[in-house]
């Protein structure tokens, strides 16, 4: 098993990048979603709400990141410091506040036109428990970026295989793994391989990750991440194949033990 694919979000909702390697730090990979969207509540917006989040290409920089969406000017956005932190939380419930740093006025506006609706832009500056501690079986810890509760998300391409091959038996087109929003996609797995992974210590490259179980999916997977077009796939399918106590199962949540760096063909290896 190998590292085909990696991948970071820097605002937890927008469009995705892809690397050749990366960083690993104790709350996912480095640059990964420690900017978020919220709302004048303070609560985190993601495309479960507003599909048109796939319209920001956000592209960080030392020092801050660029803001980019068809039809509108660039943005560039400094690393907000020395500004009075506000509350926020990723959820509106079961979801405790975090401190966050308020980008300003001007990366509001811009966003808040895009999208057509009020949104603030704020920085995690320091990675905190967002989730209840005993909430989740394996718990995430304290360290853990605006992910929605784990550091990092692991899919196969042999397990999208064959949700592809489900999919086209039910006279439906095969889904890409963007769909997932993954950080990690290996390959070289047996089909649904990941699932007897949950609570086994891993290697990925030179770093050591536990396998924190299977990630349940929700209706982001149903949007189409180049147009922000919603449909009912794969949630229908997954459904009637993936269907794991009332939750819809693809892809496996990884909690790092340990900084280091990953990269394209770095070995995947499973312990017992």
């Amino acid at each position: 098993m190998r590292i085909n694919e990696i991948n970071t979000y820097p605002v937890k909702g927008c469009r995705g990048l892809n690397h050749s390697e990366a960083e690993v730090r104790p709350w996912g990979l480095d640059g990964d979603r420690r900017w978020m969207l919220v709302d004048p509540e303070g609560v985190g917006i993601t495309q479960r709400e507003t599909t048109a989040l796939v319209r920001v290409h956000a592209h960080p920089e030392t020092g801050g990141l660029w803001l980019r969406a068809a039809d509108r000017p660039d943005l560039w956005v400094p690393q907000p410091s020395e500004v009075t932190p506000v509350q926020v939380r990723t959820f509106r419930r079961r979801a405790l506040r975090v401190a966050a740093l308020p980008a300003g006025p001007a990366a509001d506006t811009w966003l808040s036109q895009l999208l057509d609706r009020p949104v603030r832009l704020v920085w995690l500056a320091e990675p905190a428990r967002h989730i209840e501690a005993g909430r989740k079986k394996h718990d995430p810890g304290d360290q853990v970026s605006f992910a929605d509760a784990y550091p990092v998300l692991l899919t196969s391409t042999a397990s999208l295989a064959a949700l592809g091959d489900w999919l086209t038996e039910a006279g439906a087109d095969p889904v890409p793994m963007s769909r997932f929003r993954p950080n990690l996609v290996i390959e070289g797995a047996p089909a649904w391989a990941e699932d007897d992974w949950e609570g086994r210590s891993m290697r990925i490259g030179g770093v050591a990750f536990r396998a924190a179980g299977p990630s349940a999916r929700c209706l982001v997977t149903t949007t189409d991440q180049q147009t922000g077009v919603r449909g009912r796939e794969p949630l229908r399918t997954l459904a009637r194949h993936r269907n794991v106590d009332r939750q819809l199962l693809f892809g496996l949540n990884l909690v790092p033990l340990e900084s280091g760096r990953v990269r394209l063909g770095d070995p995947v290896l499973a312990f017992a």
